[in-house]
């Protein structure tokens, strides 16, 4: 709950509870409506609090075996923005769409300008999202597809200039393709946004991360919550290097 700003969670579940990968574990006190959702099936072993009983952490074994809430999947041509909003809520995806300014929870009722998806990132030892999104094209298509009924403008998929042709960031549907390039920040949505479509008085942009993006993707298709990931392990302290594929906040040991 820590990582994100101003939140309060108010917990729906305790100790010893069996819970799917979709179930609610808990929700923003202030809206109830946005939802976070266990990323695994499993049973929750332990909930960690800090200062004045503030919920730090909520730990859970994992089963050797995913089982999945079930949501009911649908193509967002034929969905109205309402029915859409309502089933990225139910499966705990909301808190994955940030808002600008501020870099907070956008919030259900808002009406975004534009929507920012970066695709690539310039800081040091960062990872190559074209990778990172490899055999979940079709994913990241459907979350886009989303994306667009959720603003009246345009939704942004920002790459690097020397993305190839073939990309699946590149040949984007739905959207408006930019190309970067230069030196970091050149990949911080802020920038981003700055060059594009700079926030005004009163109005708000959301950003949404290419892998979230898929997350998304995932449901409306499959009418489950997916949070498998890709990250990157790198650093001078790390002996080997590599890519894992893991479920969203997973604790890995090697």
């Amino acid at each position: 709950p820590t990582d994100f700003h101003l939140l309060v969670p108010k917990l729906e579940v305790k100790e010893g509870d069996a819970v799917k990968a979709g179930s609610v574990l808990f929700h923003d006190k202030s809206n109830p409506a946005v939802k976070f959702s266990s990323p695994v099936s499993g049973t929750v072993v332990s909930i960690h609090r800090g200062e004045r009983r503030v919920i730090r952490e909520v730990v859970i074994k994992a089963d050797a075996e995913q089982a999945y809430e079930q949501f009911r999947a649908g193509d967002p041509a034929r969905m109205d923005r309402d029915q859409i909003v309502s089933l990225i809520l139910a499966a705990g995806l909301w808190p994955a769409i940030r808002q600008r300014p501020y870099d907070v929870i956008a919030s259900p009722a808002g009406i975004p300008k534009s929507v920012f998806v970066s695709a690539f990132d310039t800081a040091p030892l960062a990872p190559d999202y074209d990778f990172l999104i490899k055999g979940s094209e079709a994913d990241f298509q459907a979350g886009i597809d989303v994306l667009a009924r959720l603003t009246p403008g345009t939704v942004h998929v920002n790459i690097s200039d020397e993305y190839p042709a073939s990309s699946a960031f590149s040949r984007a549907r739905n959207a408006r393709v930019n190309y970067f390039r230069g030196p970091h920040p050149a990949g911080n949505p802020g920038v981003q946004i700055h060059h594009i479509d700079p926030v005004n008085k009163g109005e708000v942009v959301w950003t949404v991360g290419p892998q979230e993006v898929i997350m998304i993707g995932r449901l409306f298709m499959n009418g489950i919550y997916d949070a498998s990931k890709v990250v990157a392990i790198t650093g001078s302290e790390v002996l080997k290097a590599r890519y894992f594929k893991l479920i969203k906040g997973a604790c890995v040991k090697d």
